[in-house]
């Protein structure tokens, strides 16, 4: 080792004379002493390893290394789960979370939260109730459901109801739907690891009736079918309604178990979008059992929803699985809350996801207009656009489906548009965008009024404005 970084070395203080400096004191009154020696001590590593590999050449500075132990100590007061900008025009942006709650809904969940509820006490008689009746009523209400039941995702909804019904014997199902959804979950593995068997017909692009009917046999414990809400095969193909399944499995008195993974309630015809069945019609059209998420199109949280006959939920309630699958207070509330604007005829304004979808161009494009003008880019090194973009639903829903949008790219100067997103990404709150047209883009979609001038502030001070 040479001498200069010999002499770097030495110079570095140890960890309680650092501890005795002012600027640090003061943090340990507000956090720890612990926790203050902690970040001194990561700080002094990182500063000996950067002398060693010849990354750092300067002489020790009280003041500096204040100022790194200081923003080491902020950004673990932080947390590492942190809310982020949005700007990527993906409403259900599954690495960002997903579906997002009103601050009305919101504040409910924190009050609850904050305090007690009556989570599983029956209010009316002063006994133990039950966790899945603040919703059950609702659910049941909403879709034309016998029953209803939650657990904690739609893979957990899709393991309950085989385990529970199919155990040791086959499921029937078409190879067009043994689907794999993000994050490695197939219906092939989660059959498998209900207990069930899986018993393949058709194709991948056509399956008809008779051959469901050619599979039936004694170990016969179900007929499924899965929405495929996240591809589409189109050509020549063919497919099997859920009611002339349903009417099949009846014959044989058999269940139909239908996963219609988004869950919708509302017709996205209403949006000027192309049809996806809802929960109700799967159900009309005389499924047993129907399966979805929480967290997609209906607008909730992450939650996996169960709703058909009783007889059949009714095998699920006692299964040992539920317990280890239930879910929790804030969740429930949000569910709550969630399914009481669709009982009451408000989700279209109320529930952001549905928000989202329902934005005209025009909106969108006045929203883009404002987010210029809080720029004020006359002084930025930039060359800030307004471009026409294509967003899309995303969480796995209506793959196919298009959403007309706008955006400002931003091309900065000296600056590659990778930079630029690094930067944007890595402020005190993140702004995660697209890179496109050579530029970073802000698709407007997905950012709220309110987000405005943060987004501004965030996009400038990336710009060394």
């Amino acid at each position: 080792m040479d001498e200069t970084r010999q002499q770097l070395l030495r110079q570095l203080p140890d960890v309680d004379h650092l501890l005795q400096r002012p600027a640090l004191q003061i943090w340990q009154e507000r956090k720890s002493r612990q926790a203050v020696r902690n970040a001194v001590r990561a700080e002094l590593d990182k500063r000996r390893q950067a002398i060693l590999t010849g990354q750092w050449d300067q002489p020790f500075s009280g003041e500096v290394f204040d100022q790194a132990v200081v923003s080491r100590l902020q950004t673990e007061g932080r947390g590492h789960l942190r809310r982020v900008i949005n700007a990527t025009g993906t409403i259900l942006h599954t690495n960002l979370g997903r579906s997002v709650f009103s601050p009305e809904l919101a504040r409910h969940i924190g009050e609850l939260a904050c305090h007690y509820s009556n989570l599983e006490y029956d209010l009316a008689s002063g006994r133990r109730g039950s966790r899945y009746d603040h919703v059950r009523g609702l659910l049941c209400d909403l879709t034309g459901a016998e029953d209803a039941l939650v657990v904690n995702n739609n893979a957990a909804a899709v393991l309950l109801t085989l385990s529970s019904l199919a155990a040791g014997k086959e499921v029937i199902i078409s190879r067009g739907e043994l689907v794999e959804i993000g994050g490695s979950f197939r219906i092939p593995d989660v059959i498998e690891q209900s207990g069930g068997r899986i018993r393949e017909v058709g194709t991948t692009n056509k399956t008809h009736l008779a051959d469901y009917q050619r599979a039936l046999g004694e170990d016969t414990a179900a007929l499924m079918k899965v929405h495929t809400s996240n591809y589409r095969i189109i050509g020549f193909t063919e497919s099997v309604s859920p009611a002339a399944l349903a009417g099949l499995a009846h014959d044989h008195g058999l269940p139909c178990l239908h996963d219609a993974g988004s869950g919708l309630f509302v017709d996205l015809e209403t949006f000027g979008l192309p049809h996806e069945p809802t929960v109700g019609e799967v159900l009309a059209a005389g499924c047993d059992v129907v399966t979805f998420s929480g967290d997609k199109l209906l607008g909730g949280p992450q939650a996996g929803i169960i709703v058909g006959k009783a007889a059949y939920l009714d095998a699920m309630k006692h299964h040992p699985l539920l317990r280890a699958l239930r879910v929790d207070k804030m969740t429930l509330a949000g569910l709550e809350g969630t399914l009481q604007s669709y009982r009451d005829g408000t989700a279209a304004r109320q529930i952001p996801t549905l928000r989202c979808l329902a934005q005209t161009e025009d909106e969108i494009k006045e929203r883009a207009e404002r987010l210029l003008q809080f720029l004020h880019t006359d002084d930025l090194p930039a060359c800030v656009s307004l471009r026409p973009i294509d967003d899309c639903i995303g969480g796995g829903a209506c793959p196919d489906v298009v959403l007309p949008g706008w955006a400002l790219a931003i091309e900065a100067d000296g600056m590659t548009p990778e930079e630029m997103e690094r930067r944007l990404r890595h402020a005190d709150l993140p702004v995660i965008v697209r890179v496109q047209y050579n530029a970073v883009v802000l698709s407007l979609r997905t950012l709220g009024d309110d987000e405005l001038q943060d987004a501004s502030r965030i996009v400038r001070e990336a710009l060394g404005v």
